[in-house]
């Protein structure tokens, strides 16, 4: 299987780097080692140490796995929640 480099331009990596670094901040706020969080979500270090730096080529179910851990998978029920564009191009009977 052929692992293809995820494009993502800078601006939007930087939402990717800012998820990591609050993934990050709420394990150490929860004094959790990277050991014990990768081990609980089923995974690698390596995957946390990616996940924290926001690398958008881990799967998003390892970033819910990591969130689960530490008790914040609500948080990803707000994705996408506010569709607000689509909404309007409803509303446009557009769709």
């Amino acid at each position: 299987m052929n692992s293809k480099k995820t494009i993502i331009l800078p601006k939007y990596q930087k939402i990717f780097e800012n998820i990591g670094e609050n993934i990050k901040l709420a394990r150490k706020r929860r004094k959790l080692t990277t050991e014990q969080v990768s081990e609980r979500a089923g995974i690698h270090r390596a995957t946390l140490y990616r996940i924290e730096k926001g690398d958008p080529a881990v799967a998003i179910g390892l970033y819910f796995n990591v969130f689960r851990v530490l008790n914040l998978q609500d948080d990803f029920l707000k994705l996408a929640v506010d569709d607000e564009f689509g909404r309007k191009l409803q509303d446009l009977d557009l769709l």
